[in-house]
């Protein structure tokens, strides 16, 4: 009963509830589909705050600390291969096509399908990045101006306390995220409820696709990380030259931990003891580069997000433009960067991009549903990512201890300085 208390556990149930009565009663179930598009109204009122305060935070927090080698291989590394998984999503994605089985019997949106149907100069297509009024843009969630618009705002913010010392317009923006981020969770509280509404309305009118195209997705971020995780293999292979069938034992603790939360920052702790511990990384550059892969090091998240992105648009039968997939890597990526981290959930990161993107909801209530099941792959791949990072930019400056390595030498991790990496850790309280 204590496992049936956890909110995934509750949501499953009520996703599997929802698709078995959608299937038995058939179109009669389209009768519940308001109440599942008022839980996703909810989620939908709290991005614009939540994603404004979020960026500003996380950009007026910079300090000049993380600058030098370490920093400079640690971001090329991080942002090198989150650029991978995007594009390695938006590839197989294309060959697969998840969301393809997916055809709704209901009329889309028109004005959904005629901007998903324009294909804007590259020109106009920067020019649409800025708003002439950012208040409009907020109005009408159109997420790209708005983020912009933050970082700009950040920035000077940054370059403010800097001048004065005074922070507290950055604290008062931290309290705007951190009360969204509570009613995001007061409104999480419903989810089960959501979703089997969602997911009944979904399967009476599509049929048993919709099971299919949840294991199509499922199985479509499987195959992506375990594609990364090979391509890392590979890549820390030639790069160190160490032996890589020495790994599996040095990542076993910190997957198992990984898998069974679901969380990069409960992890983050085992990450480090045993980056130190076993796999030989010197602690410097352990507590450098682990501590900014909690916000830029979700690889398994990039490669997610750009999947969502294209089972959207396949759900809805819609062609995205060339610009628009660029826009939708490029949307993928600064989500796992720490100006861009979306606190609060899938639930808020899958709306932004169906809004961002302007895709059709109808099919978020589904990715919700199995979103446990895709945590697990995305942790798994963050967070042993983030050790393959630490050993390729050790590796650059001789600081990888290759006796430690191979198990002939044993070496204690210090303690973490948690008050110095306080900032990490609260941004990546999010969804993994």
């Amino acid at each position: 009963m204590k496992k049936l208390a956890h909110p995934a556990a509750q949501i499953g149930l009520a996703a599997i509830g929802g698709i078995v009565f959608g299937l038995v009663v058939g179109e009669w179930a389209a009768n519940l589909k308001f109440i599942g598009d008022l839980f996703i109204r909810l989620i939908q009122m709290s991005i614009v705050p939540l994603v404004m305060a979020s960026v500003i935070v996380a950009t007026g927090s910079m300090a000049g600390a993380g600058t030098g080698k370490i920093a400079f291989r640690t971001f090329k590394w991080m942002i090198g291969f989150s650029v991978v998984a995007a594009v390695l999503a938006w590839v197989l994605s294309t060959i697969i096509r998840p969301g393809a089985g997916m055809v709704f019997t209901q009329q889309l949106d028109p004005a959904l399908e005629e901007s998903a149907s324009e294909a804007l100069g590259w020109q106009d297509t920067l020019l649409n990045f800025v708003s002439t009024n950012v208040f409009d843009a907020m109005s009408t969630a159109t997420m790209v101006p708005i983020i912009v618009f933050s970082l700009l705002f950040g920035i000077a913010l940054r370059s403010h306390i800097t001048k004065t010392g005074n922070t507290q317009v950055l604290s008062f923006m931290d309290q705007i995220q951190q009360i969204v981020l509570t009613m995001i969770r007061l409104v999480m509280v419903i989810a089960p409820v959501g979703v089997f509404c969602l997911l009944a309305a979904l399967a009476g009118d599509v049929g048993f696709s919709v099971v299919s195209t949840a294991l199509s997705y499922l199985g479509t971020t499987l195959l992506g990380v375990l594609i990364l995780f090979a391509l890392f293999v590979v890549v820390v292979t030639m790069r160190t030259r160490l032996n890589p069938w020495k790994l599996p034992s040095k990542l076993t603790e910190q997957t198992a931990v990984a898998v069974t939360t679901t969380s990069s920052a409960v992890t983050f702790p085992t990450v480090l003891r045993n980056t130190v511990e076993k796999v030989g990384v010197s602690q410097k550059v352990a507590n450098f580069t682990l501590s900014i892969g909690l916000t830029m090091g979700s690889y398994g998240a990039v490669l997610n997000y750009m999947i969502v992105v294209m089972f959207l648009a396949q759900a809805g039968n819609i062609d995205l433009s060339f610009g628009q997939i660029v826009l939708g890597m490029g949307l993928a990526v600064l989500l796992n960067m720490g100006t861009i981290t979306v606190p609060g959930g899938f639930p808020v990161v899958a709306m932004f991009l169906a809004t961002s993107l302007d895709l059709p909801f109808e099919a978020v209530g589904l990715l919700i549903a199995v979103d446990w099941f895709a945590g697990i792959f995305r942790t798994f791949l963050n967070v042993n990512g983030d050790t393959f990072v630490a050993m390729l930019v050790a590796n650059a400056d001789d600081e990888i201890d290759r006796e430690v390595y191979n198990g002939t030498k044993v070496v204690v991790a210090e303690d973490l300085d948690l008050d110095e990496y306080a900032d990490a850790l609260a941004t990546a309280d999010r969804a993994d």
